[in-house]
């Protein structure tokens, strides 16, 4: 029996500044095919090559990855400034009209990091361009030095609402979880459900509200040791188990 098929979303990033490439982290691709059992399939983030009806049909659900740049701040209404950062205005283009489609049709996605944004962003709701800028809030930015196991550290706990959705999956209210971002939910989306803080009140887990599929995200990178991390091996398990049962419809 063939595994459901996940599309990974890629993100554009020049090679010695001259070289376009569409890319992923080997670890979403691990974590998908051997923690959710699912088969990885990359996808490119430009509209120009690839439709959001065409991923529906193909994909049984999407991993909205992290990456470095940022949702462009148009998209939620909001001008343009050297806080912002980068932007990778394609994956913009495909992300964001998926993500509302996969709500509508209950088709699992499962936000990270950046995805986590996205998902907001997409459902309405508007992002802080930098959260360490925030008075009373911590940098939850990756560390500049060390290796990747030292960036990718539990740094901080993350409090789940009682008889959440995440509380339900993860057994506990509160978890231990990495940190690797510089934005955040400033308002929520239309149905997003915050679902989880950091002690500085950043919101960390979010999902949206009596969509009828799979749409539990997080804004730490649940990918790195998700085989053997108590919190991230229930999360991509689950996302697998509703790829599953979509692609079983």
């Amino acid at each position: 029996m063939s595994r459901p098929v996940i599309g990974i979303i890629s993100n554009s990033y020049l090679i010695n500044d001259d070289y376009p490439t569409h890319v992923g982290g080997t670890m979403n691709s691990c974590a998908i095919a051997q923690v959710a059992d699912c088969l990885p399939l990359l996808v490119p983030s430009d509209p120009s090559l690839v439709s959001v009806d065409e991923l529906l049909s193909v994909c049984d659900g999407f991993l909205l990855t992290g990456g470095r740049p940022n949702v462009h701040p148009e998209e939620y209404g909001e001008v343009e400034t050297p806080a912002h950062g980068d932007f990778d205005r394609g994956r913009d283009a495909v992300v964001l009209p998926l993500v509302r489609a996969c709500v509508a049709r209950g088709q699992p996605i499962f936000g990270v990091c950046r995805g986590f944004q996205e998902v907001n962003v997409a459902m309405g709701g508007t992002l802080y361009p930098e959260i360490r800028d925030l008075p009373g809030r911590d940098n939850h930015r990756m560390p500049p030095d060390g290796t990747l196991a030292e960036k990718f550290a539990l740094r901080h706990v993350v409090t789940l609402a009682e008889n959440g959705p995440f509380h339900r999956l993860l057994g506990a209210q509160k978890v231990m979880t990495n940190t690797l971002h510089g934005q955040g939910i400033k308002t929520a989306g239309a149905g997003v459900v915050i679902d989880g803080y950091a002690p500085d009140g950043t919101p960390e887990a979010i999902y949206v509200k009596d969509a009828p599929g799979f749409t539990l995200s997080v804004q730490w990178h649940p990918e790195w040791n998700a085989a053997n991390d108590p919190v991230s091996r229930p999360l991509f398990a689950a996302f697998g188990d509703a790829a599953r049962a979509w692609a079983a419809r």
